[in-house]
């Protein structure tokens, strides 16, 4: 498994991680400064790039593989072995793509019954499975773990 998708450490010392506290002070802060519906379209692009730089990287685009052969590829990249953003347990498909996710960076300390919906871990994963298929998705928050789930269950449908 593919588990680092940099040659080098960013930082010398720090290394390539930061802290949840941190990545949630600069969602709220977004969110404070542009309104929540105005942060979750930035916070989604923003993910999607990076989704889309990781699916690059890894060359995914190029390789034959299943949505369902990709969660244990993305879950060695964006979880505990990787950038741990969040636990990809399972990728399904029928008329959506259905993404079951634990641990997500954006649920990550969010008292029982928050509103909290993923937005840069929509996106992420959003950019990787845009780069494997070739399609545009829209995607949204089916299911949350703040709000009685076993996982975030993220429904990607193809627009073009």
């Amino acid at each position: 498994m593919v588990t680092s998708i940099s040659a080098t450490n960013i930082r010398s010392e720090l290394g390539d991680f930061s802290s949840i506290v941190c990545f949630k002070a600069v969602v709220v802060g977004v969110e404070e400064a542009l309104g929540e519906k105005a942060a979750a379209i930035a916070l989604i692009a923003a993910g999607r790039a990076r989704g889309k730089q990781v699916a690059i990287q890894l060359g995914l685009a190029e390789r034959n593989i299943s949505l369902a052969e990709m969660a244990p590829i993305l879950n060695s990249v964006l979880g505990k072995e990787g950038t741990r953003l969040c636990i990809i347990d399972r990728i399904v498909e029928d008329e959506i793509i259905k993404v079951f996710c634990r641990e997500t960076i954006c649920s990550a300390g969010e008292e029982e019954g928050s509103s909290r919906c993923l937005t840069y871990t929509l996106g992420a994963i959003q950019g990787v499975l845009e780069q494997l298929t070739g399609k545009r998705l829209r995607g949204k928050q089916i299911e949350s773990v703040v709000r009685g789930s076993t996982h975030d269950v993220l429904a990607y449908e193809v627009l073009a």
